[in-house]
């Protein structure tokens, strides 16, 4: 299964028609959006334009993303909100978590991060892909290359239960592959020079990761 991933569209239109063209190009089974969507403004017409791309769409919000972006999503028959849910596609379980809590310095999924994590914890396992906002803290989460901001309280998560794959988003300038022990972690953050990642996944084995 062909898989592209993004994140941090903030609403821009230059973003989605970035979206619109790889989506043509690269001809992905399943698009990915790991939150930050919107940019608070503009969401129906961002989800609008989300739902006319032909193939199915899972998402979560990231800290720019009212919660009315996950309602707006349920309307539309080809997207999938993903906080806490899983969703099965092609044999390959997909588990979100939606929301970040920028702090300095550090982020946090969500306000009450522990509890989060533990409501996910029963329906992620190791063959899991775990979809997040945050990077967790040292993998791909550098900011101005000068200081990791990521989440802590992901990291160990992901440590304890080392889902084969976690994509993520938030840091812009963290976009990129990362490896936390068995888990690989990629940063899909669309900025200037970046525009998400395709990733070639089967049921079993190791996931082939593009950069674009």
């Amino acid at each position: 299964m062909r898989i592209y991933t993004v994140a941090d569209i903030h609403s821009k239109p230059e973003r989605l028609a970035v979206i619109k063209e790889n989506v043509g190009k690269f001809d992905p089974d399943l698009l990915i959006v790991a939150g930050d969507i919107t940019n608070y403004v503009n969401i129906g017409e961002t989800i609008k334009i989300l739902s006319t791309l032909p193939l199915p769409v899972l998402a979560i919000r990231g800290n720019t993303d009212f919660k009315k972006v996950e309602q707006q999503i349920t309307q539309h028959p080809n997207m999938t909100p993903l906080h806490l849910r899983k969703h099965k596609v092609a044999g390959i379980d997909f588990v979100g978590l939606s929301g970040t809590i920028p702090l300095p310095f550090r982020s946090q999924v969500s306000l009450f991060e522990h509890s989060a994590l533990q409501r996910l914890a029963p329906i992620l396992t190791s063959n899991s892909v775990l979809i997040v906002h945050t990077p967790p803290r040292g993998v791909r989460d550098e900011v101005a290359g000068k200081f990791h901001a990521g989440s802590p309280g992901l990291r160990n998560f992901i440590q304890n239960h080392q889902p084969r794959l976690c994509i993520c988003g938030h840091i812009h300038e963290g976009h990129g592959v990362g490896i936390l022990e068995k888990t690989t972690i990629v940063n899909c953050a669309m900025a200037r020079n970046s525009a998400g990642a395709i990733i070639e996944i089967a049921a079993g084995g190791k996931p082939d990761i593009q950069m674009i």
